[in-house]
């Protein structure tokens, strides 16, 4: 190999000379796939051919062998099927149908527990929760879900008209679940006698005097055996009180923090739902059981069955049967998977498997008829002869006849396959080596390569052409483009540092920032996730007794977020110092921002006026995240305030105002979300419970409040690319 001075490497002359044999290049690539085609043609027929010649040998011999083997097996086939068919089909279907079953509990679990959870929540908070509207029994409403309140007897409307208006809450919850999951109940009752309660048979509810029938949830066995065990709870089968039918009901008690209980949340699964796939079963020759785990038989059917359903008084314990067999069974499935065992019952023999169910606690118990099993026996018996005979005879013909073709077709295929080879490579070399030699000529003062009409073969040797055609054009663009890009960049990073920095000096930076007040102290620092952005906070003295405090974040980042930031600081500043109060800054913004904004950005806003001499703060929230606050010698807790809409959202919203009084020594801290959505390489958020606890790490001044929370994120993000603590 020989290289020039502009660093090519041109290939040696012993290289570029190949050897030709009647216009077939030795050593090229046409002689390379002419050669590949032959052998991979000889291999394949080479092992056809002897896959063909022992494939012949060992079938006759095996066809003469499992003639016999299989005659002198075919007494014993009925062992086999019956082993094949019980202990994989039937194990298979039981698992799958005890998932189906299974997955009715489940379903009636979560929704008893979203409600319960919902509940708890509700009751945890009443005091901040607004009441909501409740009804009575309606038998107008029969046919529909429709959720009303049922009292215990001499229990009044009005002794528990607060915790019903806080539960009735759950009114909207109850009819969702219930679309959800297609059922038609779902209740939560107080312990003080008051039941809220979603089903479709209002009516039931409703005496032939119109008066409304009373209902003490306490006294039901549901209630009970869930307040005593504490947990949730599926109960063995009763009668349900509204229809008189079988039921299961799912209960899970709701307590408080203190382990007060708040209430009982429930719901019925009727038997019927699971008869389906009982009577499904069999009519497939077997039939399905489920065991609870007191041995009861919860689902059975209806008819031809030795097992019956009962309540829970009268039902028998299956693990305490006279049929030992039987009480092993039982008490293996509540335990796991069994295998298939043959259990003799009174009318006769059967084969059973059984499957727990996780989320009750229960069994799945499939039983399969010992006769029924048998019957495929015999046919198979019958038609093996017949159906061996045929089958030989067929084989032997049609042999014949493909190695007679296959010879025809491998030799037919290795001419084709030459000619074809020998034709189709010259065409693919021919422009290569055009293409080589022009791309050889090619030199410092001719670095573009041109498309001829030899290239254009209309397959990839001309695609291959044009891309490199293509290619060195743009290079030689590129080589030029590469300095206007790089000048351009430079300008634009100039641009957005004195962009930076102009954006840094609107906002207020000098600390301490009224040095001749010694009734507060205020420290901020604001760190963007680019060069400028559109959070901000502000403050400034409207008079002598007054100190206005902003904290804001605009939607979007970049160039037009930092411009519609200094729109809406001079506008929410203006009417600030028109002597407006929070409330009504917010509302004033709002119209000026909405009467144009082309662009439909908004902005989130905490907006609080601090009068100095008493420490009362006037505040009002557009959307932005909660204040923390902590009270002298205390620790920072978030302060839950309510939330209007963010500002330049929507014309006609009016603000909200709340106070807040602070004490010598209490502190108030501001953020944007740039601190609770910090995240770390796994993408996990910082959260404010992590915010809350780096606060109480600071000291007494702000300074090194802000400081513990900027070191506690930058520890948690670490190496990970990050959305900055941008303002605090």
């Amino acid at each position: 190999m020989m290289e020039t001075e502009d660093g090519y490497t041109e290939p040696d002359n012993e290289v570029k000379r190949l050897k030709k044999f009647r216009n077939l290049v030795i050593g090229g690539i046409e002689s390379k796939m002419v050669l590949l085609i032959l052998l991979d043609m000889l291999l394949l027929a080479g092992v056809f051919i002897g896959v063909l010649l022992t494939q012949d040998s060992m079938l006759v011999q095996l066809s003469t062998e499992t003639s016999e083997r299989q005659m002198d097996s075919m007494a014993g086939i009925t062992e086999n099927v019956i082993d094949t068919v019980m202990d994989g089909s039937m194990s298979r279907n039981t698992e799958l149908e005890a998932l189906v079953i299974d997955g009715m509990f489940l379903d009636l679990r979560n929704r008893v527990q979203m409600v319960g959870e919902y509940a708890q929540k509700l009751l945890e908070n009443a005091e901040a929760v607004s009441p909501a509207p409740w009804q009575r029994p309606d038998p107008s409403r029969d046919g529909e879900l429709f959720v009303k309140v049922l009292l215990a007897d001499g229990v009044e409307e009005s002794a528990v008209a607060g915790r019903l208006g806080v539960i009735a809450n759950l009114t909207d919850l109850m009819r969702s679940v219930c679309a959800t999951y297609e059922a038609d109940n779902i209740w939560f009752s107080l312990p003080e006698g008051a039941t809220l309660m979603a089903d479709t048979l209002p009516g039931r509810w409703v005496e032939a005097d119109g008066s409304y029938t009373a209902y003490n949830a306490a006294e039901r066995y549901w209630y009970r055996q869930a307040a005593e065990e504490g947990k949730m709870i599926f109960t063995d089968v009763e009668v349900d009180r509204r229809t008189g039918e079988y039921c299961i009901t799912c209960a899970m008690p709701v307590r408080g923090a203190d382990g007060t209980l708040l209430g009982v949340a429930g719901a019925d699964l009727f038997l019927t739902e699971m008869q389906g796939a009982v009577e499904e079963a069999q009519e497939q020759g077997g039939y399905l059981l489920v065991v609870n785990q007191n041995g009861h038989v919860i689902v059975s059917p209806e008819d031809g069955s030795a097992f019956r359903v009962l309540n829970s008084a009268e039902a028998d314990d299956l693990r305490q049967s006279d049929n030992t067999e039987l009480a092993a069974l039982v008490t293996d499935a509540l335990q796991g998977k069994t295998d298939v065992r043959r259990i003799q019952l009174a009318d006769g023999g059967y084969y059973m498997v059984g499957m727990p169910m996780k989320t009750v606690g229960w069994a799945l118990i499939a039983v399969y008829g010992e006769k029924l099993a048998q019957q495929p026996v015999q046919t198979i018996q019958d038609s093996f002869r017949e159906i061996q005979q045929e089958a030989s005879d067929t084989y032997y013909r049609k042999g014949e006849q493909g190695k007679t073709w296959l010879r025809i077709v491998l030799a037919a295929l290795l001419v084709i396959l030459v000619a074809g080879a020998i034709v189709f490579s010259k065409r693919i070399i021919r422009p290569l080596n055009t293409m080589t030699g022009r791309i050889a000529e090619m030199g410092e003062e001719n670095l573009e390569f041109q498309m001829e009409d030899a290239y254009r073969t209309g397959d990839e040797v001309e695609m291959l052409a044009q891309s490199f055609a293509d290619l060195s054009h743009k290079t030689v663009e590129y080589i030029g483009q590469v300095r206007e890009v790089t000048a351009e960049k430079e300008r634009i990073g100039t641009e957005l540092h004195v962009a930076r920095q102009i954006q840094a000096g609107m906002l207020p930076s000098i600390f301490p920032a009224y040095p001749d007040r010694s009734e507060f102290d205020l420290y901020a620092t604001m760190n963007p996730a680019k060069e400028v952005g559109g959070d901000f906070y502000d403050y400034f003295l409207i008079d002598e007794d007054h100190l206005a405090m902003v904290m804001a974040d605009v939607s979007g980042k970049g160039v037009p977020a930092a411009l519609f930031m200094m729109v809406a600081k001079a506008i929410l500043k203006n009417n600030a110092m028109m002597g407006r109060s929070a409330g009504e800054i917010l509302s004033a913004a709002n119209e000026t921002i909405c009467s144009n904004n082309k662009m439909q950005m908004f902005v989130t806003v905490w907006m609080g006026i601090l009068e100095i001499s008493t420490g009362k703060i006037t505040a009002s929230n557009a959307g932005h995240e909660y204040p923390a606050l902590c009270r002298k010698d205390g620790r920072f807790e978030l302060y839950r305030d309510r939330h209007g809409f963010v500002v330049g959202g929507m014309e006609g919203v009016r603000y909200r105002e709340y106070e807040l009084t602070l004490q010598p020594g209490d502190r108030l801290f501001l953020y944007t979300d740039g601190v609770p959505e910090a995240t770390d390489s796994s993408n996990a958020l910082f959260g404010t419970d992590r915010m809350i606890e780096a606060l109480n790490k600071g000291g007494a001044d702000p300074r090194s409040v802000l400081g513990a929370v900027q070191e506690s994120v930058n520890r948690f993000v670490g190496k990970a690319d990050r959305l900055s603590i941008r303002r605090r």
